[in-house]
């Protein structure tokens, strides 16, 4: 996997680009906006880790960009803004997640991988795992082929558990990304009533396991 990392702070950059290679991941580095386009107009990535703040512009600029010429490529947009009008614009403007600074090396790389994993199971369109057969495009689900109507939020639960096969996302986790509008975060008992009805549509209380005092995990 390619992975374009655009940001200025040259020892944030350089730590990155070792954390990311470390784990494995092919890494270019860019300190601007035009660095970043002349990048991308030369090489496919299949990742860009973007700063908000450039010395010759923003981040949502290129981002809004890129949108625009519809180049899909996931990003995962970090800054140190901490409002919840910056998170919104962020993905109003295209951004695929947002992290805001400072953040814990396994946060990353976790949201790096939950990315990445989207785009290909994106690609392959659905996944089955066992009696589940899930579609991605048409957001649909079968159970030993018969079709099962989730809500907006419990086929988004799904959707993230399975993006995050055999990783244990902490109730704090999903409940962030089940409230994209950041405007408010739920109650954790309110993640355990998604779970505790998504396992019975699904008849699969095996499948989405419980890790005490921490979350919820899928094993793949």
């Amino acid at each position: 996997m390619h992975i374009l990392i655009i940001d200025d702070n040259e020892e944030l950059l350089y730590g990155l680009q070792k954390l990311l290679q470390d784990a494995h991941y092919y890494v270019d580095i860019a300190v601007t906006l035009t660095q970043g386009s002349e990048k991308l107009s030369t090489k496919n990535y299949d990742l860009i880790l973007l700063d908000w703040m450039l010395p010759d512009g923003t981040g949502i600029e290129l981002l809004k960009r890129l949108r625009h010429e519809k180049i899909s490529t996931p990003v995962l947009l970090f800054s140190s803004k901490k409002e919840v009008e910056e998170k919104v614009e962020a993905l109003d403007g295209g951004a695929d997640d947002y992290l805001e600074k400072p953040f814990s090396n396994i946060e990353l790389l976790a949201r790096i991988r939950a990315l990445l994993r989207r785009e290909s199971t994106q690609k392959q369109s659905s996944i089955t795992i066992g009696k589940l057969v899930i579609d991605f495009s048409s957001r649909s689900v079968l159970v030993e082929n018969n079709p099962i109507k989730l809500s907006a939020k419990e086929f988004e639960l799904l959707e993230l558990l399975i993006l995050n096969a055999n990783t244990v996302l902490t109730r704090y986790q999903i409940s962030e990304h089940l409230n994209r509008d950041f405007d408010h975060l739920s109650a954790s008992n309110i993640v355990d009533a998604h779970i505790k009805n998504l396992r019975k549509k699904l008849n699969a209380d095996e499948l989405i396991e419980t890790v005490r005092g921490v979350g919820y995990r899928i094993g793949c």
